[in-house]
């Protein structure tokens, strides 16, 4: 339809328009393209931290970095099945896209621990 031109937003029949369904304000007013470019960036995010838990130096990080990996997952696949209406309605946010702070914050805290983990597996270059 167009960016602000959306049926379904701008009329009101989605009203958490910006925290829960921004999948489907996504979908619907910049196209099917930018949306399989959104699945695919989360595709990719989580092909690189299971990457991380895969080469980490420890069993912790390993560990760490699978359960980031399974926050990431779920939370995409949560939000975008309940926007298609193939599982329940639920609060759960769009990791990096959905309105809110806190959600934002913790997402920003599970990256920083995934590039600490994925920094401690390599080498240093200055050590003598």
């Amino acid at each position: 339809m167009g960016i602000f031109k959306g049926n379904q937003t701008q009329l009101g029949f989605l009203y958490p328009k910006t925290t829960d369904f921004i999948f489907a304000v996504i979908g619907e007013e910049m196209g099917f393209v930018v949306a399989g470019a959104v699945i695919i960036g989360y595709v990719y995010l989580v092909t690189k931290c299971l990457y991380v838990a895969k080469t980490a130096k420890d069993d912790t990080g390993a560990l760490i970095a699978s359960g980031i990996t399974g926050i990431f997952l779920f939370h995409m696949l949560e939000n975008i099945g309940m926007v298609m209406g193939l599982l329940p309605i639920t609060g759960v946010p769009l990791p990096f896209i959905s309105y809110g702070g806190s959600s934002l914050i913790t997402n920003f805290i599970c990256i920083g621990l995934l590039l600490n983990i994925s920094s401690k597996r390599q080498k240093t270059i200055f050590a003598k």
